[in-house]
């Protein structure tokens, strides 16, 4: 009966940690990494609960054991249902996602940082793009991820595009240089607000124009499942949509 009751306990275990991650780091009361590792931990317990609830359920097969099997069944299903969908979750994306956390529009001469040095965890953290890092990793997951050209004047176009990122209710602009056409973001994620720092900048086309170069980096981890990258595509897709050219349905990550 001891697996039962540690396969039970683990369980219960699970969920707690689960539910003190998520709603710790969503309401401010722990760092989002804080959150997120005990969210880890929480599904780590889940994938022991089920595997101790299967040795609970094969041990308790006897007729005479049964209140005990009902037990380790409760647990093994509830450590299951946890323990399934984000292994599988975590898998797929892991596969179909390049482990990088820092997307550009321009490998050569990407948007650099400027106000972002500040707000990092860890004073005197280096911003520069690593291009022998990330640029072939980000072609191979991501495709071409290029500036898109606007028919303003760079000054026109980064009013415009400062309207649209001030819009997105995720994000804060913390930095902007009219004088540079540059503009600095940081964009919190919903859940556990996971803080990632944005760089936009416009510059001048040689006919008059404008080109929006972008960059998105994470702060915390190695990988980002894709969310920088879908950042910048999104952004874009919102700077069209203020041209009246397309319609996108879901907000800026």
């Amino acid at each position: 009966m001891t697996f039962v009751w540690l396969a039970f306990f683990d369980a219960l275990l699970s969920i707690a940690l689960i539910a003190a991650g998520i709603v710790g780091a969503h309401f401010y009361l722990i760092e989002p990494f804080v959150g997120f590792g005990l969210f880890g931990l929480g599904v780590f317990l889940s994938v022991l609960g089920l595997l101790v609830g299967l040795l609970a359920v094969f041990l308790t097969r006897k007729p005479q054991l049964a209140a005990g099997r009902n037990r380790a069944l409760v647990a093994t299903v509830v450590c299951a249902l946890i323990a399934i969908p984000v292994i599988v979750t975590f898998i797929r994306s892991s596969l179909k996602y390049p482990a990088i956390n820092d997307i550009t529009t321009d490998f050569d001469n990407p948007p650099e940082f400027v106000f972002a040095q500040k707000l990092q965890h860890e004073a005197g953290r280096d911003m520069k793009y690593d291009k022998a890092k990330y640029a072939d990793r980000q072609l191979a997951g991501y495709g071409p991820i290029g500036p898109i050209k606007e028919r303003l004047e760079p000054s026109a176009e980064f009013v415009r595009a400062s309207d649209v990122a001030r819009a997105a209710p995720t994000w804060k602009i913390t930095y902007s240089n009219p004088a540079k056409n540059t503009l600095e973001v940081v964009a919190t994620s919903w859940l556990f607000h996971f803080q990632d720092d944005v760089v936009i900048q416009i510059r001048p086309t040689p006919d008059g124009v404008s080109l929006i170069e972008m960059r998105s980096k994470s702060r915390d981890g190695i990988g980002d499942f894709g969310v920088n990258a879908r950042r910048i595509r999104r952004f874009f897709d919102r700077v069209a949509l203020a041209r009246g050219k397309v319609n996108p349905q879901e907000e800026l990550p």
